[in-house]
């Protein structure tokens, strides 16, 4: 299902109980991968995805759609809370298992094609970016850095960080809905 159609972040937000229980039936599946891959126990991982889903609920009045689908939010919520807790505990955050291509990032096997064939779209649309813009999402999105962490790493102006995220954000959507539809026709 298609976050656009039945968004249920903003359901969350307005505190419908029924929308909670549908975020963890639908995220439930990509937090629980995620923790799983980045956690060394399962306890831990059963913790992280705990706090995860209670930051969601918390942050769900934050979720705008022009910005990106709702799975993208609770992944980059993800994605943080499980950095911050390797950090904590003072281990370095290694996201190239939590990036593999093809990741199973549901139980629903229709999901995970769509999530597959997306994340494809997103790569060849990040390497068609300009390089400033491409360091900039790397670090942002992978590395989970905020735009100061990421100004003080590259050198940029902190204005500049913000810009190029957002140009290399507005880039990557436009070339995935152009491929996305151009990969329709074929079909």
């Amino acid at each position: 299902m298609d976050d656009t159609e039945n968004p249920v972040l903003e359901r969350v937000a307005a505190g419908d109980q029924a929308a909670v229980k549908e975020c963890l039936d639908r995220f439930g599946g990509l937090v629980w991968t995620l923790a799983r891959r980045a956690l060394s126990s399962p306890q831990d991982a059963e913790d992280a995805v705990q706090e995860i889903f209670l930051e969601i609920w918390q942050s769900a009045h934050r979720y705008d759609a022009s910005r990106g689908s709702e799975t993208v939010f609770v992944a980059t919520i993800t994605r943080r809370r499980l950095i911050d807790r390797l950090r904590k505990q003072g281990r370095q955050p290694y996201t190239d298992s939590i990036d593999e291509p093809g990741l199973n990032l549901s139980g629903e096997v229709g999901h995970s094609q769509e999530v597959s064939t997306e994340a494809t779209l997103a790569a060849r649309a990040l390497k068609a970016l300009k390089p400033a813009q491409q360091r900039v999402l790397e670090l942002g999105l992978l590395r989970g850095l905020s735009h100061s962490e990421i100004a003080e790493h590259t050198g940029m102006p902190l204005g500049t960080v913000k810009t190029q995220m957002r140009r290399g954000l507005m880039k990557i959507r436009e070339l995935m809905e152009v491929e996305s539809l151009s990969e329709g026709s074929e079909a």
